[in-house]
């Protein structure tokens, strides 16, 4: 299996989990008396929209180079991130705006069997969760981590809607709205997350030298080639589940222009072959001495 396929399965598993929850929050809020389970039902409805838009982005950023885009479309990845950035904290207003209008308003206690449906929702959430950043991690997809994180939001506030529903059954009358109050604190949560998604994905659009620890494994691998004496400058730039490396390669400064053009395309080959994830190699030769 390709990482696009990959990244394309674990979407639509969100897409199909999100639509069921979603249905199964909002009944089980306005039958159980609970805003939070309501709020809670209005995120996992972005949620859906989101991990469509999420999978447009991966199918696109897949689509071959052309010629009006040689490096390819992956840079559609995180701008598509940054979308589901704005579903996150459209989500987050949206939760504390009603929390916040439910706080003044009287109404009955949530139903205790409400709690039962939040503990089977926090535990699929959190399943959820890993097993989405697991795909996000091994398809280096920027826009399948952001889907990740909304399966962790929405963790997130469930746990704040049991603390709170918990709260209000425990305590009795006069507490109804500490789900409510809960449910407000959480958007916290939420935005600190758009955060920790957001700023990644604005890495990749700037070009920012984040990938240390792949240009470390690229000079090893260099090595190995018979030729290649050492390197040099290493750019890495980011583009949907592709890394575009510009090296710089030591050669011996005796051999001729043929040769370092050979050993160029070897090393290219070489590093293409060991570190599946490289797109466009562009080496740039260099000799070892000037004498």
């Amino acid at each position: 299996m390709t990482n696009e396929q990959k990244a394309i399965k674990a979407t639509i598993f969100s897409i199909i989990g999100n639509t069921c929850l979603a249905l199964i929050k909002g009944l089980a809020g306005f039958f159980g008396n609970s805003y939070a389970l309501i709020a809670d039902a209005i995120e996992s409805t972005t949620d859906i929209f989101a991990s469509l838009l999420v999978l447009f982005g991966i199918k696109y950023s897949n689509k071959p180079a052309d010629e009006n885009h040689p490096y390819g479309h992956g840079r559609a990845e995180p701008l598509i991130t940054f979308l589901v950035v704005g579903f996150l904290i459209t989500s987050a207003t949206i939760i504390g705006y009603e929390s916040v209008s439910n706080i003044g308003t009287s109404h009955d206690l949530p139903k205790s069997w409400t709690l039962y449906v939040l503990g089977g929702i926090i535990i699929w959430k959190e399943y959820s969760f890993r097993l989405v950043m697991k795909r996000s991690r091994q398809t280096n997809s920027s826009s399948l981590a952001a889907d990740a994180w909304h399966h962790r939001s929405d963790a997130i506030t469930s746990v704040a809607a049991f603390i709170g529903i918990s709260i209000a059954l425990i305590m009795g009358k006069g507490y109804e709205s500490a789900d409510d109050w809960v449910a407000l604190f959480a958007t916290f949560f939420i935005l600190y997350n758009s955060y920790k998604i957001f700023r990644p994905a604005l890495g990749e659009i700037m070009d920012e030298n984040l990938h240390e620890d792949l240009v470390e494994e690229i000079r090893v691998k260099a090595l190995l080639v018979p030729g290649i004496l050492g390197t040099e400058k290493c750019f890495i730039r980011k583009a949907g589940m592709k890394y575009h490396v510009d090296l710089h390669a030591i050669v011996s400064a005796k051999i001729s222009v043929k040769e370092g053009h050979d050993l160029a395309h070897l090393l290219k080959d070489t590093l293409r072959k060991e570190i599946p994830e490289l797109g466009h190699v562009l080496i740039h030769v260099e000799p070892d001495d000037y004498s």
